[in-house]
């Protein structure tokens, strides 16, 4: 495979930058997209953009079929009406809706996964678009759907165009598209915004309009998280991939914790009833430990979350609050690991697999955290390996963490249809890992 080539016209995120012949860069990226197909070239005149969402939807077949429909009737309208976006959709209507059923074009709004939730404007388009499951439900992340505007700007955590043979899957190549992601107040990204249709759904302009109403949206959202009272949100401890625990207050910026404190709110944090010192002393420390030295690290702990806006008088009142006999925290954050159990505990191993963005704590070796630790691991392990579902096996399968897991790398080669390109990769992989244990 060779390397990117040099973009056509100049411009990275522009389809077509003003000047441009559309309709003859449309015969050039035809052009590279055949030879890419036939030979694995990526020199041709593709931005690089471009080409390294190809490099990177290798896996797929291009010819394959459309994107699964993850979501329908009762299930999508309980989805929809849970999720952040769903209160600025009546901002969307207005910014972008209301003109694209006048222009022949749809705009779509997807999750953080590349769910599509809503798909509205041109009625005709919308019909045109059912045939490769552009629809409310299905899913169009990059990895499954190949490149795509939405897809491809939650990859990028950019706004991006894809035009016509851009498109990596072949009922695509007829379609343009313009997206950007969408940030929650907090910065975290939630989704994305997109316009597609035909040729004008590229334009340069669409790029300038997408990006106006994102940046609109998500004005909306800050403006109504200010009408949240900050008493009934919950603080949330980010505890999994991180070195250090991460605590996120309503309206804040989140804040690092020292080591043993991240641990220490941990700990307290699944024991919701309280716990004595002595057990925190366990709980934190292999060998036995002055009951004084953990005494002296809450009372440091304490004084922190004073600091970001707790009180020891006022339960409730903005950050969390360290209270005695027993010890205990109040409110109780929620912690990033409850939130993967919970989704482990209703079957929903799609959202445990997203939200599971690695270890608890990596480099504690607080006994607690420990447990913790290989517990949720194993969990989510059993949960995927058991769903029968491929492309999550896959997902999961070729994290950087599993590149020794040869039971899940099997698993994958079961679930994945030989032929394919995943079930080579697959194959390959196993017959590697088989190989180096033998020796």
């Amino acid at each position: 495979m060779s390397a990117p080539g040099t973009t056509f016209g100049g411009g990275q995120w522009l389809a077509w930058p003003a000047g441009t012949d559309p309709d003859l860069l449309a015969r050039a990226h035809a052009l590279a997209r055949e030879g890419y197909l036939s030979t694995g070239d990526l020199s041709g005149p593709l931005r690089s953009v471009v080409a390294e969402s190809w490099a990177r939807c290798v896996h797929l077949d291009p010819d394959g079929p459309p994107p699964p429909v993850e979501l329908t009737d009762d299930e999508l309208s309980s989805y929809r009406s849970a999720h952040p976006l769903d209160s600025v959709m009546p901002a969307i209507r207005r910014l972008l809706v209301e003109d694209a059923e006048q222009s022949g074009l749809l705009v779509a709004v997807s999750d953080v996964h590349g769910r599509l939730l809503w798909v509205e404007g041109s009625a005709d388009l919308r019909r045109r678009a059912e045939s490769m499951h552009f629809v409310e439900g299905a899913l169009w992340s990059e990895a499954t759907a190949g490149t795509n505007a939405p897809g491809t700007a939650l990859v990028l955590n950019h706004p991006v165009q894809i035009y016509g043979a851009e498109h990596l899957m072949s009922p695509v190549t007829g379609w343009s598209c313009t997206a950007a992601p969408l940030h929650a107040p907090d910065g975290s990204l939630i989704g994305a915004l997109d316009i597609t249709g035909t040729q004008e759904a590229a334009a340069p302009h669409t790029l300038r309009l997408v990006k106006v109403a994102a940046a609109a949206v998500e004005a909306e959202l800050r403006l109504l998280s200010r009408e949240v009272s900050r008493e009934t949100a919950p603080a949330l401890l980010r505890v999994l991939g991180v070195s250090h625990a991460e605590l996120r207050l309503p309206g804040r910026s989140p804040h690092l914790l020292r080591p043993r404190h991240g641990e220490m709110l941990l700990v307290l944090s699944e024991h919701p009833n309280g716990i004595t010192g002595g057990q925190l002393e366990l709980a934190l420390h292999d060998d036995a430990a002055a009951t004084v030295t953990v005494r002296a690290e809450l009372s440091r702990l304490r004084t922190t979350l004073l600091g970001l806006g707790g009180s020891d008088r006022v339960v409730g009142t903005g950050a969390p609050t360290i209270l005695g006999k027993p010890y205990r925290v109040s409110p109780v954050p929620i912690t990033d690991a409850a939130q993967v159990r919970a989704a482990l505990a209703r079957g929903d191993v799609r959202t445990a697999l997203a939200r599971y963005s690695g270890p608890v704590l990596p480099l504690s070796q607080a006994p607690a955290v420990v447990h913790l630790r290989d517990q949720l691991d194993a969990d989510v392990r059993q949960a995927v390996l058991t769903c029968g579902d491929a492309n999550l096996v896959w997902e999961y399968t070729v994290r950087p963490e599993q590149a020794y897991d040869l039971v899940a790398w099997q698993a994958c080669q079961a679930l994945t249809e030989p032929g394919t390109p995943r079930h080579s990769a697959a194959t390959d992989k196993v017959r590697r890992l088989d190989a180096e244990l033998a020796t």
